[in-house]
């Protein structure tokens, strides 16, 4: 300031009034400058920013999901490429997905011995729902022939009433019954597509017809259906010799690619001692099926070879037999079979139970009378089959 006093007292006369003018125009208009540059500063400050536009693309999401044993949603696939709505997979009308939603399920095993009217009386369940399911059709009859291990499946509604019933009968068929809205029930048998393929298999007898057929690569089943094939011709347990042959055309079934077990066998032939036995399956019109020879006549005969499937003979029929425990002669009017207790014993043949009971040294007995000439008695049993009289 005294530099510009100096300057300004050097180029101008000292007038006071002039002086008080010019700072005076001074001041005013570094004032009006400060106010412009405020006001432009504020001015820019109060204004909001032009927003950006941003072009957001929302991908659709087209969920599969599938309920866990707790009734969850695990999401399983996302699909990003086109845009639809939101699916939950669990069924194509909401009636349906609401009624999939609202069944609470549980697993009933069947027992050895126990009926569908059991089950229902076991898990409380209405004996008019009972009624109605197996008086539905003439497929709900074949819930009276529920198997011992196989599984029911019981459904309930939010109310708790039964809504739904499933016997699974095995890999690819179900039984299933649907109550309605008036109270009755749909009884339909739902099958799934069974690719049934064809199979050849080939064996020596060096053991025995069970481990022999295991080591031909064949099943427990199919090897039980050669042996009840060929059980009206040969006796497994006394008259296999080493160096028979087998020879088997069987199915083995599969879904959607996936073994599920063996079918049936539809042919085979069995070499015993030289002696060639043929056999082919055939399913008459009516549903039956049964095995005929080669020339057309029933592998079934009046009496089985032996009635025990793959036991040993441990003691003959010797009329001049030395009693084991008394050590003197006396006739064994029989032969006795070796096996696993719990073994299943057949009849040797067509006929009716005579006797059902205790019989001194033979223990539990049964005796079944084959038509007017012949009966067989089967002795040394651990127990009998429930219901059999």
């Amino acid at each position: 300031m005294r530099y510009q006093n100096d300057l300004f007292q050097s180029t101008n006369p000292p007038q006071n009034e002039t002086n008080n003018t010019s700072k005076h125009l001074f001041i005013g208009i570094a004032c009006a400058a400060l106010i412009t540059a405020s006001y432009a500063f504020f001015s820019e400050e109060s204004e909001p920013p032009t927003p950006e536009t941003i072009a957001l693309t929302i991908p659709d999401i087209t969920t599969k999901i599938a309920p866990t044993k707790k009734s969850e949603a695990l999401i399983t696939e996302v699909d990003s490429s086109e845009t639809t709505p939101i699916t939950t997979g669990y069924a194509n009308t909401p009636t349906q997905s609401m009624q999939s939603l609202s069944t609470i399920w549980r697993e009933h095993k069947v027992k050895s011995g126990e009926s569908l009217s059991a089950i229902f009386s076991g898990n409380e369940l209405s004996k008019l729902d009972l009624h109605n399911i197996v008086h539905a059709n003439d497929i709900s009859t074949q819930f009276a022939t529920i198997q011992p291990g196989k599984s029911l499946m019981i459904g309930h509604d939010i109310s708790g009433e039964l809504s739904h019933l499933i016997y699974k009968k095995n890999a690819y068929a179900e039984l299933k019954a649907t109550k309605l809205e008036d109270g009755s029930f749909k009884v339909e048998l739902l099958e799934k597509e069974v690719d049934r393929r064809i199979n050849t298999a080939t064996g020596v007898i060096h053991t025995s017809l069970f481990i022999d057929g295991k080591n031909a690569g064949l099943s427990d089943n199919i090897i039980m259906q050669l042996a009840n094939i060929f059980a009206w011709d040969i006796d497994f347990a006394l008259n296999l010799h080493e160096g028979d042959r087998f020879s088997v055309i069987y199915e083995k079934l599969y879904i959607d690619n996936k073994l599920i077990g063996p079918g049936n066998i539809l042919a085979a032939e069995f070499i015993n001692q030289g002696k060639s036995i043929k056999s082919v399956r055939y399913q008459s019109a009516d549903g039956k099926v049964s095995y005929y020879t080669s020339g057309g006549n029933s592998m079934r005969k009046a009496f089985l070879r032996t009635p025990i499937d793959f036991a040993r003979i441990s003691s003959h029929f010797n009329l001049k037999r030395k009693h084991p425990v008394l050590n003197r002669i006396r006739a064994h009017k029989g032969v006795d079979y070796a096996a696993r207790t719990g073994t299943p014993i057949k009849s040797a043949g067509d006929g009716k139970i005579t006797y059902r009971g205790r019989k001194g040294g033979y223990g539990r007995v049964v005796i079944v009378q084959h038509g007017q000439k012949y009966s067989t008695l089967y002795a040394h049993m651990s127990k009998y089959r429930k219901g059999q009289r």
